[in-house]
């Protein structure tokens, strides 16, 4: 059957609950301030909740900030992959430059009103995660964290099986960011992009699940 896929907001990124065997969270996203996890994430994780991992997809602002509360909800480990795992250790924010016309106005605009108003709180990882990926096989899902740069040195994605991909911003699909699937507007290495995307093709990925926007079938980006 493979794992079953939940999805809730927390802030504005998609957090995904994987559940099978265990349970693996991905992007425990923003903001850090709040007293406990919402009550939707929540009822993904089971009565008592139970989460066996958290992956990070990658180190920005709007995708750790979740962190540490579930942290102290669950007690589950936090990955990361290693080149990111400075920003998260140190609480740094970081937003890559804009690679599109859009991104280019969107940082412009968005930094100065939202930056003074952003805390990033501090987090040490548990598991760093390397080039050669991660298997979550003894986290009790069948899949595989993927390192997958270009958004960010250290972005990864989760890859299942059964064809479905979570690209935290490699890929987006919904408003603000975009009106319809494209790669990602903002990105450290924008040239390392192609690349990347062309190996979750070629792991077979039919379905791309983005922190931002709706799931899209792969086939709608280029190879």
């Amino acid at each position: 059957m493979g794992a079953r896929i939940g999805v809730a907001r927390f802030g504005v990124t998609n957090t995904y609950v994987l559940r099978d065997r265990g349970t693996v969270l991905i992007d425990p996203g923003w903001p850090p301030r709040i007293r406990a996890v919402p009550q939707p994430l929540l009822a993904l994780l089971g009565s008592p909740p139970r989460l066996d991992l958290m992956v990070v997809t990658h180190a920005h602002w709007d995708h750790v900030g979740g962190a540490g509360r579930l942290r102290e909800t669950t007690a589950a480990p936090l990955a990361v992959h290693r080149a990111d795992a400075g920003w998260l250790r140190e609480g740094k924010l970081v937003w890559p430059k804009g690679v599109t016309a859009w991104g280019k106005t969107f940082r412009a605009v968005a930094t100065p009103l939202m930056i003074p108003f952003i805390r990033v709180p501090a987090i040490a990882p548990d598991v760093l995660i390397g080039d050669e990926g991660l298997d979550l096989g003894p986290y009790g899902v069948e899949g595989r964290v993927v390192h997958t740069p270009g958004h960010s040195p250290g972005s990864v994605s989760v890859v299942l099986p059964s064809g479905e991909a979570f690209v935290g911003d490699l890929a987006m699909n919904g408003p603000p960011m975009c009106l319809h699937p494209r790669f990602g507007v903002f990105a450290h290495e924008p040239e390392l992009v192609p690349a990347s995307w062309r190996r979750l093709l070629e792991m077979g990925v039919q379905t791309v699940y983005p922190a931002h926007g709706r799931p899209f079938p792969a086939s709608a980006l280029p190879a």
